[in-house]
């Protein structure tokens, strides 16, 4: 057995509640040019060491995919009345839940080699990793098959303030280390969640009002007066914030964590690029050109004089998307919301739709179920489309943008590095500044001391 096996067959039997009780945050690595901490301080004698293709293809794993999704929900009332049973997005599973299984973030990965979008393959089955075995091959082609290039060069800004905070700049994307920053299209589940709390029981629908704009009814007045809407359940847009959305990057960052830790690497989550520098607002082009995202400035010269009146970033240009890679439901790349709507729509129930197509449904039910389930199960009402559709095109012609409280495409702000731990350090300075898996880490990958 050679040596990355021999790494790959210890971290995939790694126990779980010992990478949770033995994870830390290790940020010295191999090469580091210089430490300044007084009597602490430390440069490296050691050159920097790249992840290889197999770790950096478990980490990619850690956050892929894991089947299909299980729709074990009523979707029907206590007297047998329809309720929504179709809320999902995405048929296959996670790594991480997610909202509605929205599956909405993705991730920059920043290497020696270059800068990654981390995109799902579309010719991988959702049960890749449920089938044994686990070989290197196995996980190192589907990581190929999620890479998407952006740049030839690792991503970095210059190494101060706001680029890098503090000791950051000397310890953080150096060379050697591979980068993991989350990014979340907030457009498919913030219109998709609009979509499910608008199809709650009659008197149970709420009102949604914008309360940067007065606490006036978001467009959604004559559904009001219609007694579709309950306007004693006010619910206000700034309230709902991202919908929860954000949450899924959250638990996928955990995740790499957890494997860094089972595969004997160092590491950490810190802060990491600031949106506007990440995906390249012009603004900022002082600092760098970053991802080339497209950005667009919202035509509302009124808002803007005004804009001591409205919080960020209802005025200011909002990251729709890369073009051909990852774009949001929202113009440019629709004409406007209710056109954007009916693509997710058609996402959802078209005629390629996740519920129209047994084929994935039958893997997880019993024999002639997901036919049964596809059937019956509830989809969104007339009202509740329409309805939506108000509330979206009045979110975007009144602030040019959408989402107006929340960017269409956010960046949670924090990223993972893995590294090769530089263990003389932790020698010199910690007692018991690494656990086993890193003490054993470059026999059982590299055939090294």
């Amino acid at each position: 057995m050679n040596g990355q096996s021999r790494g790959l067959t210890e971290a995939l039997s790694y126990p779980f509640f010992r990478a949770l009780f033995q994870r830390r945050s290790r940020r010295v690595s191999k090469g580091i040019s210089s430490l300044p901490a007084g009597s602490l301080s430390y440069q490296s004698n050691q050159k920097p060491q790249p992840l290889t293709p197999l770790e950096e293809a478990l980490l990619i794993a850690s956050t892929g995919l894991t089947g299909v999704t299980m729709p074990d929900m009523p979707f029907q009332t206590s007297d047998g009345r329809e309720l929504l049973g179709s809320p999902m997005l995405q048929i296959f599973g996670r790594t991480a839940s997610s909202a509605d299984n929205s599956q909405a973030t993705h991730f920059i990965l920043i290497n020696d080699s270059g800068t990654y979008f981390l995109r799902r393959p579309i010719d991988v089955a959702p049960d890749y990793f449920s089938e044994a075995p686990l070989t290197e091959t196995k996980f190192i082609d589907y990581a190929e098959k999620c890479k998407f290039k952006l740049l030839d060069k690792r991503l970095d800004f210059p190494r101060d303030y706001p680029c890098y905070v503090g000791r950051n700049r000397y310890v953080s994307n150096l060379p050697g280390s591979t980068m993991l920053q989350p990014i979340v299209d907030m457009t498919s589940q913030y219109i998709n969640g609009m979509l499910y709390l608008l199809s709650q029981e009659d008197g149970f629908r709420p009102t949604f009002i914008d309360d940067w704009n007065f606490y006036r009814k978001a467009g959604c007045a004559k559904w009001v007066r219609k007694g579709f809407l309950n306007a004693d359940l006010p619910i206000p847009l700034g309230f709902m914030g991202t919908f929860r959305i954000h949450v899924e990057s959250d638990l996928l960052v955990q995740n790499l964590l957890l494997a860094i830790q089972a595969m004997g690497l160092g590491g950490w989550v810190h802060g990491g690029f600031w949106g506007p520098f990440l995906l390249g607002d012009p603004e900022y082009a002082k600092y760098g050109e970053g991802l080339k995202f497209r950005y667009v400035k919202p035509n509302k010269p009124l808002r803007y004089l005004f804009r001591f009146l409205t919080p960020l970033p209802a005025w200011r240009a909002n990251p729709v998307g890369l073009d051909g890679v990852m774009q949001g439901y929202c113009p440019p790349y629709y004409e406007n919301m209710s056109v954007a709507i009916d693509a997710l729509l058609e996402h959802k129930y078209g005629q390629a739709g996740i519920y129209r197509d047994p084929k994935y449904f039958g893997k997880i039910f019993k024999p002639g179920l997901a036919t049964r389930f596809l059937d019956e199960v509830p989809h969104y009402k007339n009202e509740v489309i329409e309805c939506a559709k108000d509330i979206c095109n009045y979110i975007y012609d009144s602030y040019g943008r959408f989402p107006a409280h929340v960017d269409a495409i956010h960046v949670p702000g924090v990223w993972v590095q893995a590294h090769h731990l530089d263990l003389d350090y932790y020698d010199r300075f910690y007692q018991g500044g690494y656990s086993e898996s890193q003490a054993l880490h470059q026999r059982l990958w590299h055939n090294s001391k």
